[in-house]
């Protein structure tokens, strides 16, 4: 899974990436919240970003919420990562649009371990997209059906769009799912 680690603290960014590949996870970074939103744009597949509250330019918290409202239907996990632990702050963050957040420093298992329940919801948010798409799709082929049919009531055949008859029972076995 490739995972957008956005940290202004070079130290800090190395020791999380090298947490975080140790891990398995593919990593881009940034160092700063406008770095952070240019990697986003390049790479649609970033599936999850850790973000740190306190960056130069565009924070943490500002990035949050930019990626929301431009990205509302993009299935991205958000953990937004600080020192500011006080209840406000915690949520201040989820209202931007983060998912979970993590106060510093950061415990490694607990991170890892919040990191899995973002791969357990991003994997739940596209098998939902994935078969919304398929009732959508099932949804249209009910609807054609349920659109006027021309029907010869002589032989008793079913006119599809291109133009070519057919029996009533193919048409609808074909169209519906269903056995004669």
């Amino acid at each position: 899974m490739k995972v957008l680690l956005a940290e202004d603290d070079r130290v800090a960014r190395r020791l999380l990436q090298a947490h975080l590949e140790r891990w398995g996870y593919d990593v881009l970074t940034a160092a700063d919240g406008e770095g952070a939103w240019r990697v986003l744009t390049a790479h649609t597949d970033i599936e999850m970003a850790i973000v740190d509250w306190m960056m130069p330019g565009l924070d943490g918290v500002a990035l949050c919420r930019r990626i929301r409202e431009t990205w509302a239907e993009r299935p991205i996990y958000l953990l937004l990562c600080t020192s500011r632990a006080e209840a406000d702050d915690v949520v201040i963050g989820l209202n931007a649009g983060a998912d979970d957040y993590v106060t510093k420093p950061i415990n490694g298992p607990e991170l890892q371990a919040r990191l899995r329940v973002g791969v357990r919801t991003i994997s739940l948010e596209t098998a939902l997209h994935r078969r919304i798409a398929e009732l959508d799709e099932a949804l249209a082929h009910v609807q054609q059906l349920q659109g006027l049919l021309p029907i010869c009531m002589y032989c008793k055949k079913i006119r599809d769009e291109g133009d070519v008859w057919h029996n009533i029972e193919n048409y609808v076995a074909r169209h519906a799912d269903v056995q004669f």
